[in-house]
């Protein structure tokens, strides 16, 4: 008997080294040929698990792959995991950091925030405050707030269907597609995010309900009859990066919705179109009106009612960062304020071999000469400008992407820019809101929040 059972445990041996070897290191061929790929799979991932989970490992490091078999799959799977367990979450405080204009920078890391937009790992999110409590929208739909965050900030997650709007099957199509940002006022709650409005056709959409710390049911606000499909589209270019997506209140019954272009850059002319513009919509009945135009993927807007402008900044090309300046003097049914994309742009290009693009989309560096508004400032090169907050009278702070910083500046009476200050934060920073004399970052390389104290 024990002679037969090592025969076996030997046999089973022998035939685990040889297919292991046989089908996991491409060896021969020929037997190979009769092992379908869907049972090579199931080989590998149940008699081989710990191939299976290394051949999966180096797939997440290749950073490159949009596929679904790769880190975006198991990023925004273990995110809506941790969304469905409802668990609460807390953060970690990490050591303070002096910053260079004498402040400092105190950081609260997120680990439960998987899935990233630009970065597919590790998450982003967005941050609103209401009735002094702190919100918090991850990527890929988490939704949570905190009471207390003197010391520590701690999360109770609000259950919600904002998976029934945009879910896996459009996030593992790209890391792209996600929520977008979130906005609180008046006891409601807004949600933009890029909406799969046909099969791989795509635009910016907005959802809102009534505030509840325990369970919210949103409904659709805005969606665009139109869509601009990821393939077949009039440029041959497709980018759900430059979507816009940025919510602020106007009034009691109007918030303001960015759009980007999502890389059809002649929508952003086309009055037919809401692409390349921001939209005033009414939140009671859903219509909506052009608000301005000639945008390319406007990232940060702020409505300034004492000196009655929205300042709003956007992702020019390569280089062409803008700062503009809406007048509310200047809004009426009349006259939709344009702001020059694609026309006029300090930037380029990214890529342009045969010269096609700047014969349909010249980017000329003057705006007014072609009857464009100027931009309060535009950046070249490029800082992957982010939102913009009031601080002060007529002081302000923007957050930067790519150049990992914080900026601070002033208008003065003419409302132009003077004292431009930077200053660095080193992780890019997606959301920033300011609250009790202290600004609130959204950091993404970490993940994390900033609080910087401006007392």
């Amino acid at each position: 008997m024990k002679k037969k059972l090592s025969l076996l445990i030997i046999f089973g041996l022998i035939l685990f080294f040889v297919i292991n070897y046989t089908i996991i290191n491409n060896s021969f061929s020929k037997l190979k040929n009769y092992v379908s790929n869907d049972n090579k799979f199931l080989i590998k991932k149940f008699l081989f698990p710990y191939k299976y989970i290394s051949q999966l490992e180096n797939e997440i490091l290749k950073n490159n792959s949009r596929s679904p078999i790769s880190e975006v799959f198991f990023a925004v799977k273990k995110e809506l995991n941790f969304k469905k367990s409802f668990k609460d979450f807390k953060t970690e405080k990490r050591p303070i950091e002096n910053l260079s204009n004498g402040k400092i920078l105190a950081k609260y890391k997120l680990f439960n925030f998987h899935a990233g937009i630009n970065h597919t790992i590790p998450g982003t999110g967005f941050i609103d405050f209401y009735n002094n409590d702190l919100f918090i929208l991850s990527a890929r739909g988490i939704l949570g707030y905190a009471k207390n965050f003197d010391n520590e900030i701690s999360f109770k997650q609000i259950k919600n269907n904002l998976n029934d709007f945009i879910g896996v099957e459009q996030f593992y199509k790209d890391n792209w597609f996600s929520f977008k940002d979130l906005l609180i006022h008046d006891n409601n709650i807004f949600v933009s995010f890029t909406e799969e409005i046909k099969e791989d056709c795509w635009n910016t959409s907005l959802v809102f309900g009534k505030l509840d710390y325990n369970k919210i049911n949103f409904v659709k606000l805005f969606s665009s009859d139109n869509c601009i499909h990821s393939i077949n589209n009039i440029d041959k270019e497709f980018n759900a990066h430059q979507s816009g997506g940025r919510i602020i209140n106007f009034d009691n019954d109007h918030v303001l919705l960015t759009i980007g272009d999502y890389r059809s850059r002649f929508l952003a002319q086309d009055i037919a179109s809401v692409n390349g513009k921001i939209i005033k919509i009414n939140i009671n009945d859903s219509s909506y009106k052009l608000f301005s135009m000639g945008h390319r993927n406007p990232q940060g807007l702020l409505l300034d009612k004492k000196n009655y402008i929205v300042l709003e900044t956007e992702h020019g090309p390569k280089g062409g960062d803008e700062i503009n300046l809406i007048s509310l003097e200047e809004i009426n049914s009349d006259n939709i304020p344009n702001y020059g994309w694609p026309i006029s742009s300090a930037g380029d290009h990214y890529k342009d071999p045969n010269g096609d693009k700047y014969e349909k989309y010249p980017l000329y560096n003057s705006h007014s000469e072609y009857g464009f508004i100027e931009p309060l400032k535009s950046f070249v090169p490029s800082i992957g400008i982010s939102e913009i907050v009031k601080i002060g009278e007529k002081k302000y702070a923007f957050g930067s992407l790519k150049k990992r910083a914080l900026y601070f500046f002033e208008l003065n009476s003419e409302n132009q820019i003077i004292e431009l200050e930077e200053v660095e934060i080193f992780e890019r920073i997606r959301d920033l809101k300011f609250f009790n004399n202290r600004l609130f970052l959204f950091l993404e390389d970490s993940p994390s929040i900033g609080v910087i104290s401006l007392e």
